[in-house]
């Protein structure tokens, strides 16, 4: 670790904390940003020099404080505050401010930044991009790479976000128990829809979309310290888990996509498998499942297999009709389909998703396992249909990839005697 790179570290930890506290005061995303960065300044300017802080959330929080209250009365033709040096010289105040500070107050303020940013009034794309900013301080730049847009149109973004949760009128103060609840889970799910972003955009395990994953992973784990308890923010945070510790093993070196049963487990985080299956052990004995449980619990199964034909289908097919109960989807009934098709065949899975036809039009994932189940069955032609479909919807290089490759398979397989009654062209 080089000198300085504590310090980048320092200020990654600290700043949901910080930012919490400052939207606290300020109750102002801009002004709260401004205050955090200016506090951020002068921590590269004075650490290095005096050494860290004993506390650096408590230090951030009082610095940025200052600076904004600062700003605020500039902007209000007021009293400066006094120079630099003695905002930031905390001095023998540190240890009090330390002590006192927000310590009440802590999983309120981290809580209240999530809230804000997973508020229903914003559409999923600007939660997502939303929270980045502000709880994980990604800069504009790395957050449109990950949206594959320019970084204009991501400020704009960021920019009508903001703009909403101001026009929205959303309560800055905590919510009581029974709102807590409702709102934890729209925290739960933007989590989800950050990990899920970086998930569905990679085309290999390294780059910006690995790192919304493991950005994921890290509000997960801090949304885990604020609910110790709560089995469902267990479940999440095993699903995130167990989800990217295949990371490694889902392409090939030509960047190509790996189906789990061809996966190499060798290539899986063992480490991060053992965490989780931990995890979702615990969150089930508290007997109240939810969805992310169950889907943690799915994930598992795979996990603590060491081999495909090790996997127990016959559960997951279980826990998927679980899951169809709780949370009802075309999307649900489709994953089952993959474990009926291992227990029944490719004709049974065929028959319960051909009734999602339509909800799922526009789903690259119902083509290609559509195509998959034909082709398995030997009806070329309409496999191919299906694939055709499929490649059109890919939402990147890799989905696209691995269609053409079962177009060519099809292509290389002998063809069926032609029939009077097909539609399919060169029959």
């Amino acid at each position: 670790m080089t000198d300085t790179a504590w310090i980048d570290l320092a200020l990654v930890s600290a700043r949901p904390q910080a930012m919490g506290a400052l939207l606290r005061y300020f109750r102002s995303l801009d002004l709260a940003e401004e205050a955090f960065q200016e506090a951020c300044i002068r921590a590269l300017k004075n650490w290095p020099r005096t050494g860290p802080p004993r506390d650096p959330a408590a230090w951030l929080i009082f610095v940025g404080r200052n600076s904004g209250i600062d700003r605020v009365r500039r902007q209000s033709r007021e009293t400066a505050l006094p120079p630099e040096e003695l905002l930031s010289d905390l001095g023998d105040r540190e240890s009090e401010l330390a002590d006192r500070l927000d310590g009440a107050h802590y999983r309120d303020d981290i809580l209240r930044l999530l809230f804000v940013c997973s508020n229903p009034a914003l559409p999923a794309t600007q939660q997502i991009a939303l929270a980045l900013r502000i709880v994980s301080g990604l800069s504009v730049r790395q957050i449109a790479r990950a949206f594959l847009v320019g970084e204009a149109a991501m400020e704009q973004r960021i920019t009508r976000a903001k703009a909403r949760v101001a026009a929205a009128g959303i309560p800055f103060e905590t919510p009581d128990a029974a709102d807590r609840a409702e709102r934890l889970a729209a925290v739960a799910t933007m989590i989800y829809l950050v990990f899920n972003e970086g998930y569905s955009a990679m085309n290999g395990p390294e780059g910006v979309s690995a790192d919304l994953c493991d950005e994921a992973i890290r509000l997960s784990r801090l949304l885990l310290r604020l609910f110790p308890a709560e089995p469902e923010i267990m479940g999440l945070a095993a699903l995130l888990l167990l989800q990217h510790s295949r990371a490694r093993a889902r392409f090939d070196a030509a960047g190509a996509v790996v189906l789990l049963e061809d996966q190499d487990r060798q290539l899986w985080n063992r480490p991060m498998i053992t965490e989780a299956l931990a995890m979702i052990d615990k969150a089930m004995r508290h007997r109240r499942p939810g969805p992310y449980q169950i889907q943690a619990a799915i994930a598992a199964l795979h996990a603590r297999a060491s081999r495909p034909e090790e996997t127990d289908w016959e559960e997951i097919d279980l826990l998927y009709q679980a899951l169809e109960r709780l949370q009802p989807s075309p999307v649900v009934t489709l994953n089952r389909a993959v474990a009926v098709s291992k227990r029944e065949g490719p004709e049974a899975a065929l028959a319960m998703i051909e009734p999602l036809g339509e909800r799922l039009s526009g789903y690259f994932y119902y083509h290609g396992l559509r195509g998959g189940l034909l082709k398995r069955l030997g009806l070329a032609c309409e496999a191919r249909k299906a694939f055709n479909q499929a490649i059109a919807l890919a939402t990147n290089a890799a989905e696209a990839a691995y269609i053409r490759t079962q177009l060519d398979h099809l292509a290389a397989a002998p063809m069926p005697e032609p029939s009077f009654s097909s539609d399919c062209p060169g029959a």
